[in-house]
């Protein structure tokens, strides 16, 4: 048997009834499916049971111990050479495995091909409601820095002159079966553990690739205050993973928290900047028996005025620049509206989970369990 598709699940049945439709719509059939449930309050094995007779399908419920280890319990039961981890929230095009399987065969008469682990990019379906395209976008646009985070590789279709070195993601991660094995798969973290393997990947000497052809959708977080905890969590991911690798932080992991602190920084100029408007109008306002001071006041006006202006101004081209772009890419103006908080809410997210663990990981010096018991281990 060729792959083993191994899904994490916790408490969305839903999602999962779609992504196994479309594992029975693939061309390439050779496959086996494992379906992990992690201690879900809503379990998802009523859909599974569905789907036996149209797939070679294995549901197993444990207790819940987080993502990583859910797949490293679904790996000890797989029979594939290459086991393929998939996020339960994505939906397979028909020729996905058909590409993966296409690029491996490439590897075989192509030495520069070789790879021992790949993963793929992701996409926002037509049907997608319209927060989830906009997050999509935040996602993956390079204006987010979502689209410069990985490099690729050029002899499979990659773009060449990335910012980084490609790390698979496990929304979409294949692994031969036996390098897997040999890393002792994911670690215990509940955020970032697929770059932390995606890193000792690489460390123990093996390739990685990006098999652009190899893409899925994506639905991501439905709304604006799970995308925040998600991407939060991801800035706390990145110091953890900092400490635990040194050396693979990189310019483009700061951006999000010089961002963050720009604003920060810039929103309260505008507020100075309202408060002297403010007092120069209050120095203006007739008063009985008293000659307003207008020239004094009108300055002070305009001077605040001024400042708020200065202070948004690149706030406001940015967030142009966002709307502009997301409303061509996505064909609808509400999307490319909509990408605007998206795109806030994921650098400034990110930012400040970020922020919060170098002050308590570089500054206090905690450490990881310590530090975000609440984040990671409940």
């Amino acid at each position: 048997m060729n792959y083993s598709i191994i899904v994490p699940v916790f408490n969305r049945p839903d999602e999962v009834d779609e992504l196994l439709q479309s594992l029975c719509e693939q061309n390439f059939k050779d496959f086996e499916v494992i379906i992990v449930e992690d201690g879900s309050q809503v379990p998802c094995e009523a859909v599974c049971r569905r789907y036996e007779d149209r797939l070679d399908l294995h549901y197993y419920y444990k207790e819940n111990s987080g993502p990583g280890q859910s797949r490293n319990y679904g790996a000890e039961r797989a029979k594939g050479d290459w086991l393929i981890v998939l996020d339960s929230d994505v939906v397979l095009p028909s020729g996905y495995l058909e590409a993966v399987e296409k690029s491996i065969n490439c590897q075989l008469s192509i030495v520069n091909c070789q790879f021992d682990a790949w993963g793929g990019p992701d996409a926002a379906h037509d049907s997608f409601s319209s927060v989830q395209k906009a997050i999509s976008y935040s996602m993956t646009s390079f204006f987010t820095t979502g689209g410069i985070r990985g490099g690729s590789s050029p002899q499979l279709g990659g773009k060449r002159g990335a910012l980084d070195k490609f790390f698979p993601r496990s929304y979409n991660m294949g692994i031969r079966r036996e390098v897997y094995q040999e890393l002792g798969g994911f670690s215990k973290m509940r955020f970032g553990e697929d770059i932390d393997f995606s890193y000792r990947i690489v460390e123990a000497g093996y390739k990685t690739a990006l098999l652009p052809d190899a893409w899925v959708w994506h639905k991501r977080r439905t709304d604006f205050r799970k995308f925040f905890r998600q991407v939060f969590n991801s800035g706390i991911a990145r110091i953890n993973l900092t400490k635990r690798h040194p050396g693979t932080m990189k310019f483009v992991h700061v951006l999000p928290a010089i961002f963050t602190a720009g604003t920060i920084l810039l929103t309260v100029i505008a507020f100075l900047g309202l408060i002297i408007a403010l007092l120069g109008l209050w120095a203006s306002w007739p008063r009985s028996g008293q000659q307003p001071h207008c020239n004094h006041s009108i300055l002070l006006v305009f001077f605040g005025i001024f400042v708020i202006l200065a202070a948004l101004s690149p706030l406001l081209l940015y967030s142009l620049v966002i709307f502009v772009h997301s409303s061509v890419k996505n064909r609808s103006l509400w999307v490319g509206l909509l990408s605007i908080p998206a795109a806030f809410v994921q650098l400034m997210g990110y930012g400040l989970g970020f922020l919060k663990a170098w002050w308590k990981r570089m500054v206090l010096k905690q450490d990881e369990f310590t530090a975000f018991e609440k984040n990671f281990y409940q």
